[in-house]
């Protein structure tokens, strides 16, 4: 076997190329940084989609009394399903802790005046528990659901009845 023939063997293992640790680095690196650009990429569009929520949470719909209608028969397939698996409450709406003033500080160390930091959409959801459904004995219930970073995420809030 030539020396040539010798050196091209020397750089195969079977069928493959056979790379040097640099070059096996190096491909590591180069899959490395490929996979955060795609993260980054989806924590990008991830960040927009939030964005994007909060935007449109914070602007208030028109309760007219068919909207009202809607959300009690929505809420009433809800609380029944629940019921019927046994469970005394469900959550009813989760939404970024961005919409309130304090970004769930009250909320989170359970103050009593919480629902005055709310904002948009979840002060309206607010409202419309305590004229339709705490008339009814319903309680609702704030909480934080998550920690991106240590700091508060998502706000849920939850429909008992017991």
């Amino acid at each position: 076997m030539s020396s040539a023939s010798q050196n091209i063997e020397a750089g195969k293992l079977g069928d493959e190329s056979f790379m040097s640790a640099d070059d096996l680095r190096a491909y590591m690196t180069e899959l490395e940084m490929a996979k955060a650009s795609k993260m980054l990429g989806a924590m990008d569009k991830a960040e927009e989609a939030r964005k994007k929520l909060v935007a449109t949470l914070r602007q208030e719909i028109d309760v007219t009394p068919e909207k009202i209608a809607e959300i009690k028969q929505s809420l009433a397939n809800k609380t029944r399903a629940a019921a019927g698996r046994g469970e005394s409450e469900v959550l009813v709406m989760r939404f970024p802790s961005a919409l309130c003033t304090d970004k769930g500080r009250a909320i989170n160390n359970a103050e009593a005046d919480w629902p005055t930091t709310l904002t948009g959409r979840p002060r309206q959801a607010y409202e419309f528990w305590k004229e339709h459904l705490q008339p009814a004995k319903y309680k609702l219930r704030a909480m934080i659901i998550d920690w991106p970073g240590g700091l508060p995420g998502d706000v849920a809030f939850f429909l008992s009845w017991s």
